[in-house]
């Protein structure tokens, strides 16, 4: 039969027929409704999830950066009894044998020094007669002021260096661990012992790149991740040391040393057994003060 043929629906059908489309409608709508309130439910858990994750990375993160260091370990291969990083001539470095460090062997503390007289510490003398100059530094590498001592001497002690005239020993401490959350300055200091126990010949442009990269103060600093990525940028491959938190009581130690023998603050810097920056030097600025040390062992040396 053609639809011309086909009977005309009554009233009452069509009404029918109406309502019926209506609640097809209406149970699609339903549907979509449901599918919609699964959908938006199952994305509010999933955020939720990944907010917990990341929340949960962030503070195992945290529990393992801010977890109790070791009074007792390791001493990195090339590092001094008092912590120091001896550079000489290009990427030289000073060899000095791995050794062990305990905390409780740390001297009992010196009366801080007062106003104008030099901290008491520890191989900062002069060097013999007709040796190179001996520049030490006490720095920490979220220290501004240590960043901003490295961009205006740095260029001139590396000429020195290179010249055979100095010699330049870092020590990097961890005073300020209370301005980042993350323990940076201790974090940072054990990353460049890991450079100098495994490579040292990149030490010297490890602590540059430190320096030039120093977070803020009151952060998190720099992550063990950039840590690790910076070194292998550089050559050495500190992945494990860093994971390991090797030489994170060698950090402990030294800091206390350095607190211990006077040191209030970073950088101090001696040169040939002289303090900077105290008595008549505290009218220098340390290019002065270096070049008049490097002067009057001229004579000694010819």
């Amino acid at each position: 039969m053609s639809p011309a043929n086909q009977p005309r629906q009554t009233k009452a059908e069509r009404t029918a027929a109406a309502r019926e489309k209506a609640r097809q409608i209406r149970e699609e709508q339903l549907k979509r409704e449901k599918r919609n309130k699964l959908l938006l439910r199952w994305g509010v858990v999933a955020a939720l999830v990944a907010v917990v994750a990341v929340v949960a990375l962030v503070v195992t993160t945290s529990l393992r950066q801010n977890a109790p260091i070791a009074d007792t370990g390791p001493r990195a291969a090339n590092s001094n009894q008092y912590g120091g990083v001896t550079l000489g001539k290009g990427t030289e470095v000073t060899a000095v044998p791995a050794s062990t460090v305990d905390v409780a062997s740390v001297p009992a503390p010196t009366s801080q020094p007062t106003a104008g007289q030099p901290a008491s510490a520890p191989g900062v003398e002069a060097s013999p007669a007709g040796e190179p100059v001996k520049v030490v530094l006490y720095i920490d590498f979220i220290c501004p002021a240590c960043k901003q001592f490295e961009a205006t001497y740095g260029e001139k002690l590396t000429q020195l260096r290179d010249e055979g005239k100095v010699t330049v020993e870092y020590r990097a401490i961890g005073f300020l661990d209370r301005q980042s959350t993350t323990n940076y300055s201790s974090r940072a200091a054990n990353a460049a012992a890991c450079v100098v126990n495994s490579t040292p010949q990149h030490y010297a442009a490890f602590v540059d790149e430190l320096m030039a990269q120093q977070p803020a103060e009151g952060g998190a600093g720099l992550s063990d991740d950039k840590l690790k990525e910076i070194a292998r940028g550089l050559g050495a491959t500190i992945d494990q040391c860093v994971e390991d938190k090797t030489y994170r009581p060698m950090v402990k130690y030294d800091t206390q040393l350095a607190s211990a023998s006077g040191v209030t603050g970073t950088p101090t810097a001696f040169v040939d057994g002289k303090q900077w920056g105290i008595g008549e030097s505290a009218q220098q600025g340390f290019d002065q003060f270096v070049d008049a040390a490097v002067a009057a062992k001229v004579p000694a040396a010819a």
